[in-house]
């Protein structure tokens, strides 16, 4: 895993052009099958990828945190919404609140995250491969396959289902 890590960013530049354009043939002209394809390649990749030999989104990344997640998260530490927010969150410049610092403050040195049954929506879908509407969110996804090696192998893998849009 730390191999694919390795030379991920490197590798995901190298294919942002191709993959721009990729997106923006498939967001123009979405196939009618690509939730359903979007799904089984989702599927199939997290068969084959354990995040917790990774945990590279929690070290170099940080979620959005919603009000919801603010306080699920805060009872289930026993703190005050007001409380965890200070301790662990900040504003953004876009307005979202956003963790303080990376990596995450609840990713152990073993992967796991200490708040794992009660994590951000964010936590819950990244790398949002699997989302509907898939093509609605290329520049997410763009991001990603950066700090992803699944999302990367994803991406890779519809390219390959789709090359017309190549």
């Amino acid at each position: 895993m730390q191999d694919d890590l390795a030379g991920l960013p490197q590798q995901a530049a190298q294919k942002h052009p191709e993959s721009t354009r990729f997106f923006k043939k498939l967001k123009a002209r979405p196939p009618k099958n690509l939730d359903a394809t979007m799904q089984e390649l989702h599927a199939e990749e997290f068969q084959r990828t354990d995040c917790l030999q990774c945990g590279n989104c929690c070290r170099t990344t940080g979620p959005l945190f919603t009000d919801h997640d603010i306080v699920r998260i805060s009872r289930h530490l026993k703190m005050k919404p007001s409380e965890f927010s200070t301790a662990y969150l900040r504003r953004d410049e876009e307005g979202d609140m956003v963790l303080q610092q990376v990596p995450c403050a609840f990713l152990g040195a073993d992967n796991f995250c200490a708040i794992y049954e009660v994590r951000p929506k964010a936590c819950r879908e990244f790398p949002h491969t699997d989302r509907r509407k898939f093509q609605q969110i290329h520049q997410l996804t763009l991001k990603n396959v950066a700090i992803c090696p699944a999302a990367f192998r994803i991406v890779e893998a519809l390219k390959a289902q789709y090359p017309k849009y190549l």
